[in-house]
C-alpha cells in the first residue's frame, strides 16, 4: 500500500472568489449582492449590469429580460473550498425562492487564479472534474498571452469583452492581495459558510 505524503508547503497559487449573478429582478439583486457580501465579506469588483441573451434555457424558471452581473471578493481563497461555495450559492438561490417554488436567481460561483478561472457546477461533463460532495470543476478559461482565452465549451457570456474586462480587473487585485501575503501583511481568507 502507497503511503500518502502531506505536503506542508503554503499553497503558492492564490485564487479569488467570483460568483455570477442572473436574475430578472434588480431589487433581488441589491438583495443578493448584500446576501453574498454577508456571507463572503466585501465585493471589492464588481462587473456592469448586461442583458443575458445568450440563451433562453433560464427563461421558463426566472422570466425573460434577465440580468447577467459578476461580482468579486476581497481576500484569497483556498482552491479546495469551491464545492463549499458552490453548496453555499446553492442554499442562497433557495433562500430567495419565487412562486412555485421557481429560482429568481442563479449563482455561480468560481475561483479566478492567475492561470484560469473555473466555474463550479453540479452537473458532470467530459470536461469537468469532480471535485467531492456533488461538485464538479469547470475549466471556463485559461490567460495566457496576456488575456482570457475561452475554451471550445466555454459559455458565451463567458467569451464576451465585458467578462474579461472584469476579470482582469479581479486578476489584477488578485496579484495586489497574493502579494500581501507573501510579505506577510495581513490578508483575509474567506470561508464558505
Amino acid at each position: 500500500m502507497f503511503e500518502r505524503l502531506k505536503d506542508d508547503r503554503p499553497n503558492d497559487d492564490p485564487v479569488k472568489l467570483v460568483v455570477g449573478i442572473l436574475s430578472a429582478d434588480r431589487k433581488l439583486l441589491e438583495q443578493v449582492l448584500s446576501a453574498l457580501a454577508e456571507g463572503f465579506g466585501t465585493v471589492s469588483v464588481k462587473s456592469p449590469e448586461i442583458p443575458f441573451s445568450f440563451t433562453d434555457y433560464y427563461e421558463k424558471e426566472m422570466g425573460p429580460n434577465l440580468i447577467r452581473q459578476w461580482v468579486g471578493f476581497h481576500g484569497l481563497i483556498e482552491s479546495e473550498q469551491l464545492s463549499d461555495f458552490k453548496h453555499t450559492t446553492g442554499s442562497l438561490e433557495k433562500r430567495f425562492l419565487g412562486p412555485n417554488n421557481k429560482r429568481r436567481v442563479n449563482l455561480d460561483p468560481g475561483m479566478l487564479s492567475l492561470h484560469n478561472f473555473v466555474l463550479a457546477s453540479t452537473k458532470g461533463f467530459a470536461h469537468r472534474i469532480y471535485l467531492r460532495d456533488g461538485i464538479y470543476a469547470d475549466l471556463a478559461l485559461i490567460f495566457q498571452s496576456g488575456k482570457f482565452q475561452p475554451l471550445a465549451w466555454t459559455y458565451p457570456d463567458y467569451q464576451i469583452p465585458v467578462c474579461h474586462e472584469f476579470l482582469m480587473r479581479c486578476r489584477k487585485e488578485l496579484l495586489a492581495e497574493a502579494a500581501e501575503q507573501r510579505t506577510g501583511h495581513d490578508s483575509p481568507f474567506i470561508k464558505a459558510s
